[in-house]
């Protein structure tokens, strides 16, 4: 091995392979490219002197050498990410960018307009929406803060319950004029529900309100909440939306309103070193601010 030790880059793209398994996952989470983080992998192993991984078909396994690799790799990264926390805490900029990450659903259906209520009222700040559903990882400054449906539980942050998002039951006209509108909460069995993939959350809500359902009895299904909403406002089933959305959605009408759906909690989190910086706050007022007419 060089007597510098490797570049933060290279090290970087070992730990998103190792971490992920593949090439191709690593790409997704790291917004690489695959050959970008192959090219990575090659140099950093003509460093070092050895494979860091044992590639197979399903993906890589670390080597021994890569075992004996990874715990300072960490160590690194853990220093990178104690520095950029550090620099950002103490940045009293009032203009800049300011990265906000909240569902593909939030991203895509609510928060567009209250994005553009905070750039009116803030022209000095740059907004950066990350639309994902996975958790982007706010110790490691993937984000400044975080619109969440669950309360935060990493260490080092500071979270804000804004209240709770109602969700109703909706169905487009044109399912109801064919199938018929459902006289209470029991009949939904008998009608096409539009519902989950992989996720099961809907089957256990379903189960616990006292109703024996299984995938099967979703006649459509799909995990994307925004193509789940679309389906419902295209006539595919009765769905459930946040009413935030679908009270001012035109192709949809809610049923069943006194039906027993859970509601959303909605919290804010930022790293507790950045939450005070001057635009950081702005914006986290702001967004509770733009948010507070939609919850209860």
């Amino acid at each position: 091995m060089e007597n510098l030790p490797p570049d933060w880059t290279l090290l970087r793209s070992f730990l998103a392979v190792a971490e992920s398994g593949s090439l191709s996952a690593a790409a997704r989470e790291t917004g690489q490219s695959q050959p970008t983080l192959g090219r990575h992998i090659r140099i950093l192993e003509a460093q070092v002197g050895g494979p860091l991984f044992e590639r197979h078909a399903k993906g890589f396994d670390l080597s021994t050498l890569g075992q004996a690799l990874r715990p300072g790799a960490e160590a690194m990264r853990e220093g990178a990410r104690q520095v950029a926390l550090a620099a950002a805490g103490r940045d009293q900029r009032e203009a800049g960018p300011v990265r906000i990450t909240a569902s593909v659903f939030v991203s895509t259906l609510l928060l567009p307009p209250i994005l553009v209520m905070i750039r009116e009222k803030h022209p000095e700040i740059e907004i950066d929406l990350v639309a994902t559903d996975q958790s982007e990882n706010l110790l490691f400054h993937e984000a400044d803060i975080a619109l969440r449906m669950y309360r935060p539980e990493q260490l080092d942050m500071i979270t804000r319950h804004l209240g709770e998002l109602g969700l109703g039951l909706f169905a487009a006209p044109s399912y109801l004029a064919r199938k018929g509108t459902p006289r209470c909460f029991t009949d939904l069995p008998h009608h096409d529900v539009v519902g989950y993939d992989r996720d099961d959350r809907l089957i256990r809500g379903f189960r616990a309100a006292g109703m024996v359902v299984s995938r099967e009895s979703f006649p459509i299904r799909t995990d994307d909440q925004v193509a789940y909403w679309e389906l419902v406002c295209a006539g595919a089933g009765i769905g459930f939306g946040q009413r935030a959305v679908a009270d001012r959605d035109p192709r949809v009408l809610r049923i069943l309103p006194d039906a027993p759906v859970p509601s959303l909690p909605v919290w804010l989190t930022a790293h507790e070193s950045l939450r005070h910086t001057p635009r950081v706050a702005r914006v986290w007022d702001a967004l509770a601010e733009g948010l507070s007419p939609f919850l209860s």
